[in-house]
């Protein structure tokens, strides 16, 4: 007889298990450093190289910030609005919904897009609802490319192993109160906290058997030879923020030296320089004082008193104006959004014209990042059901559209459409064509259901007093109001 004996998960890592952690934890804090670089030109935080030439030893503290680097990435990141997950075939997206809602995937997705553009990449971990019940939906995390990291096969597109390092804040009955490993493989999920020998001891397995590493990455501008992707803040994007931000730096300093003109005072006595004491005024005094009032001296003559002329900065803001439109360039912005105006406003056409290059890089983005949400979404539907989705049903995501067309022209577009007989006039695509946004195409949707029930109970009831007031029919012929109803297709 063959008795069964239940595999026990093991409370320590194996040996395999240590040596992809040791990889893929040197593997992201090798990366860290440079994550950490451009998360400080994102807050204007970092440290511009001083060149020794201009800046004196006393005004060697001054920091000047411009937040260029900032607006570029936001500027990209507001035109990318995910509204709603949908099924391509028209089905019940409720389930969909309720997951979305659950992770507030809506307003998630913006701190993972941000992150995506800023960093080069962000990771979507899905894993099981940990409300204590099975009945809760499955999790859907945004985590940081500084404390994660994913291996990747660019021959199938999926991970093959992924690492999660984070505060156990809420493992310290575990005995650990420092920072927890969480390593994600195609069958299981492995949490381990730091022992006091220096090893790890397994807290938690979550024995999914899915297969493939529940972790999806969003990649920001990836290369065939570079998958893991590439920032908004390029090298050139950092040179022209230092350079702007020495020139600023350059201002400040001639405000300080120049900022109040220089004068002379050519044949004065001594006397005009001493107070009523005879003590020797400052220089700050004397130049606050405006000299009022000096001696003849023993010709008869008046000192000459003069001033240099003042330092223009509007050198320096040319400058600045140049590195404006270079950084714009960069960007793919209007330069009125990095601060440079001209004398002549430009008009409205003229302003969609340079958004162009921004709504096709929102569109490019917005493609690539659709595809992951889209694989996350999947993979949350595997975890719930236990079963992968059928992949006849797509997942579609809807997003708000990135350009900015007015209401009029929406509206204008759409009414073209649905004359010419392209669009039916109910169709919820219709709808997404004039601009109405998910919540309120529902709403549509649920006020054209109410005002359909209620003209059939209209018509039910004018049948029902057109019965009454008229003689009862002979056998076999319907009623003049039926027959007329029947014959407007009701």
């Amino acid at each position: 007889m063959t008795v069964s004996i239940p595999e026990l998960p093991l409370l320590t890592l194996s040996d395999d298990e240590l040596a992809l952690i040791q990889v893929l934890r040197a593997d992201m804090l090798r990366d860290r450093w440079r994550l950490q670089l451009l998360d400080a030109y994102f807050n204007g935080e970092q440290l511009v190289r001083d060149l020794g030439i201009s800046i004196p030893p006393q005004l060697k503290g001054l920091h000047t910030v411009i937040g260029w680097p900032r607006v570029g990435v936001e500027s990209l990141e507001e035109r990318l609005d995910l509204e709603a997950f949908r099924w391509a075939d028209g089905g019940d997206p409720s389930e969909l919904e309720e997951i979305a809602t659950a992770n507030d995937l809506y307003d998630e997705s913006s701190l993972a897009h941000l992150d995506a553009m800023t960093y080069g990449r962000e990771y979507l971990a899905v894993g099981s609802g940990d409300c204590g019940t099975g009945d809760c939906p499955p999790l859907i995390s945004v985590e940081s490319p500084l404390d994660m990291t994913l291996m990747w096969d660019a021959r199938l597109r999926v991970g093959t192993a992924a690492l999660r390092e984070c505060a156990a804040d809420d493992l310290i009955e575990a005995g650990s109160d420092e920072r927890m490993l969480v390593l994600y493989l195609p069958d299981q999920t492995v949490m381990a906290v730091p022992t006091q020998s220096g090893g790890w001891e397994v807290v938690d397995r979550d024995m999914h058997n899915l297969g493939i590493v529940p972790v999806v990455r969003l990649a920001n501008r990836q290369r065939t030879a570079d998958r893991v992707g590439k920032s908004e803040i390029t090298s050139d994007v950092m040179s022209i923020t230092d350079a702007a931000c020495r020139r600023l730096m350059g201002i400040e300093v001639a405000a300080e030296f120049f900022g109040a003109p220089q004068r002379y005072i050519l044949g004065a006595s001594e006397s005009a320089f001493q107070d009523a004491e005879g003590n020797a005024k400052s220089a700050w005094e004397t130049y606050i004082g405006r000299v009022l009032a000096l001696e003849r001296d023993e010709d008869g003559q008046v000192p000459d008193v003069g001033q240099f002329p003042a330092h223009d900065p509007s050198g320096q803001t040319r400058i600045i104006d140049l590195y404006a439109r270079i950084m714009a360039s960069q960007f793919g912005l209007p330069p009125h959004m990095l601060g440079y105006t001209t004398d002549n406003p430009a008009s409205a056409d003229a302003i969609r014209s340079t958004e162009a290059k921004l709504v096709k890089r929102s569109e490019r983005r917005i493609r690539r990042f659709g595809a992951a949400w889209q694989q996350a979404m999947r993979l949350a539907l595997w975890v719930r059901d236990g079963v992968p989705p059928d992949k006849s049903r797509r997942i579609e995501t809807v997003w708000r559209n990135p350009a900015t067309p007015t209401v009029a022209a929406q509206a204008d577009a759409t009414v073209k459409l649905v004359q010419a007989g392209i669009l039916p006039a109910e169709s919820d695509v219709t709808l997404e064509m004039a601009g109405l946004t998910e919540s309120q195409r529902q709403r549509v949707a649920a006020d054209r259901r109410r005002a359909a029930g209620g003209s059939v109970l209209e018509r039910l009831a004018r049948l029902g007093a057109g019965s009454d007031a008229q003689p009862s029919p002979e056998p076999g012929q319907l009623p003049v109001d039926v027959v007329a109803d029947g014959d407007a297709g009701f």
